[in-house]
């Protein structure tokens, strides 16, 4: 066979039809035809690869890491049908974007398995990591420096889409950042499954049925809310109050509207307080 020449494949099945005998030199074609699994791809195959792989409808994260220096992120996927994948979040400044493709099918598992290296942050430096969960929302956070790390095991949450693009980058708030916590407790008085977040700069949460602690910033001390929930078939709107707990105020008021659909209903803005309750009920002042 000329060498870099393969044997279509329906005539290599020729060879090895009932009756005949393969001479040596088929034998060799059969082999040359096939990959052995110690093969290294040219650049020239892993190129035409990549590319082809960019119309298939497969699941990637892809992710930017510019200037964290010798911070590792590592990022364990888990699917239902294959082993666990590791993806290591390196410094991608100069090559850019990176994009990994995920073995397996949905649906998948995604979380921080460690973190090393990344101790040359100066005074007011942090790191800000985040990603996109949905169309609609980020989950973002900083660590480093005086904040902790994110912890191992860290949850990224539901993968809604087919691509979860992570971001990391190096940045100097110019002033200390220290964390507070707001504690958030949900009353749903509905039959709808209805649920919420919290979101301030550089901190945002994933959409939660349960209560939570907030881990926002001090120089940041407001909290943005939003509703992730499905009214398409009933006929009646839901309104949600915002309390602060400690004196049973009313903070704010968020309509979700009868007939309609949406993942990120505004619920309203709170400031400065440290408990808070959220109640979910059929709004009363329709008619």
């Amino acid at each position: 066979m000329e060498e870099n020449k393969l044997t279509p494949r329906e005539e290599l099945k020729t060879y090895f039809e009932t009756g005949k005998h393969p001479t040596q030199g088929q034998f060799s074609e059969l082999i040359d035809s096939l990959r052995h699994k110690n093969d290294v791809l040219t650049k020239r195959e892993l190129v035409a690869f990549v590319n082809r792989m960019a119309y298939i409808d497969n699941a990637f994260v892809y992710y930017s890491a510019n200037n964290i220096g010798d911070l590792e992120v590592q990022v364990v996927i888990t699917s239902q049908d294959e082993e666990d994948q590791v993806i290591i979040i390196r410094d991608s400044t100069k090559v850019g974007t990176i994009r990994q493709f995920l073995l397996g099918s949905a649906p998948y598992t995604i979380a921080i398995e460690k973190t090393t290296g990344g101790g040359d942050l100066k005074g007011t430096e942090y790191y800000s990591f985040g990603y996109q969960l949905g169309n609609n929302y980020y989950v973002r956070r900083l660590f480093g420096n005086n904040l902790p790390a994110i912890p191992d095991g860290f949850d990224f949450g539901e993968l809604k889409n087919y691509n979860v693009p992570i971001d990391i980058h190096k940045e100097d708030i110019q002033q200390k950042v220290n964390v507070v916590n707001t504690n958030i407790t949900f009353i749903n008085k509905t039959e709808i499954p209805i649920q919420y977040r919290a979101y301030s700069q550089y901190w945002g949460d994933k959409y939660k049925t349960e209560d939570s602690v907030t881990e926002h910033y001090d120089i940041w001390d407001f909290l943005y809310l939003y509703y992730n929930a499905d009214l398409q078939e009933i006929n009646q709107s839901i309104q949600c109050n915002v309390y602060d707990v400690d004196d049973d105020r009313l903070l704010t008021t968020g309509i979700l509207n009868a007939g309609q659909s949406q993942e990120s209903w505004w619920g309203g803005q709170v400031e400065k307080v440290r408990n808070v309750r959220i109640e979910c009920s059929y709004s009363i002042n329709e008619k």
